[in-house]
C-alpha cells in the first residue's frame, strides 16, 4: 500500500497567510523642527518637565506618564513592561510596584535600569539611565493615601508576576478584601509594596527630523549637580 508522497505532503498544507502589512513601506515624514544645544534647559530634569507639560497638554497622548521600564536579572536576561510615572525632580523619576513582582527582584539584584517614554504623536523620546532605589515608608504611604480606594485593595490583591489558578482567583482575592475594607475605611499600606526612585546617570532627549536626520542630545552626569551635554548621531 502506497504512503503519501513528500510533494502530495506538501500540497496538503495550506499555504500560510501573507503578512497583512508592508512593514518595509510603513514609514512617518517628521516634522522639521528640530532641537539645538541652544534650546536646552541647564539640567535634564527641566529639559523633561518642558517636554512633559507639552506632551501633557497639547502631545495628544493618552497617558503621557505611560513609560517603559526595563530592567535586567543578576544574568543579564532583559524584560521590560509599561508602568505610570508619578512624581519626578531633581532627585529622580519614581514609580510603585509590588516588591515581590519580576521588575522588583530584578532591581534588588542589579539596580542599573531604562525608562522609555515613547511620545509617538509628537515624533519624540525620551530615555532615562541609571540607578533605582526604594523610596522611604513614609513617602510610599503618603502616595499610597492618594490611590483610588480600588486601587489602594489590588495593591493587596494581586500577588504580581506570580502565577494564578485564574481570573475566578483574582476576583475572589478583591471581593474578600473589598468586604473586609469597605469604602471609606482607610487600606493599610502592603508592606511588600511601594516606590522606586531611578537616579538618572544620562537622559536622552529625541526628536525625529525629516529624512531620519533625528536630533539625539543626551545630558551625562558628571558629579555634583554638573551635566555634560552631547549630540549622538540619528
Amino acid at each position: 500500500m502506497g504512503g503519501v508522497t513528500d510533494r502530495e505532503a506538501d500540497s496538503a498544507v495550506p499555504a500560510a497567510d501573507p503578512v497583512p502589512f508592508d512593514l518595509a513601506s510603513m514609514r512617518k515624514q517628521y516634522r522639521a523642527e528640530g532641537l539645538s544645544e541652544t534650546e536646552l534647559a541647564a539640567t535634564p530634569v527641566e529639559q523633561f518637565a518642558r517636554w512633559f507639560k507639552q506632551a501633557a497638554t497639547d502631545g495628544g497622548l493618552f497617558e503621557p506618564n505611560a513609560m517603559v521600564v526595563s530592567t535586567a536579572d543578576a544574568e543579564g536576561r532583559p524584560s521590560s513592561r509599561t508602568v505610570l510615572l508619578k512624581h519626578f525632580d531633581e532627585q529622580g523619576f519614581v514609580f510603585y510596584t509590588n516588591y515581590d513582582s519580576r521588575k522588583a527582584r530584578e532591581l534588588d539584584a542589579n539596580p542599573y535600569v531604562s525608562l522609555l517614554f515613547p511620545w509617538h504623536p509628537m515624533a519624540r523620546q525620551v530615555v532615562v539611565t541609571g540607578v533605582a532605589r526604594r523610596t522611604g515608608r513614609d513617602e510610599t504611604a503618603a502616595y499610597f493615601r492618594t490611590r483610588p480606594h480600588g486601587s489602594q485593595l489590588g495593591a493587596w490583591a494581586s500577588a504580581q508576576s506570580a502565577v494564578v489558578a485564574g481570573r475566578r482567583a483574582l476576583d475572589a482575592a478583591y471581593a474578600e478584601l473589598a468586604a473586609r475594607y469597605p469604602e471609606g475605611e482607610q487600606v493599610p499600606v502592603p508592606p511588600h509594596w511601594g516606590g522606586f526612585r531611578v537616579v538618572p546617570e544620562a537622559v536622552e532627549f529625541w526628536q525625529g527630523r525629516e529624512n531620519r536626520l533625528h536630533d539625539r542630545l543626551r545630558y551625562v552626569a558628571e558629579g555634583g549637580g554638573n551635566w555634560r551635554v552631547e549630540r549622538l548621531s540619528p
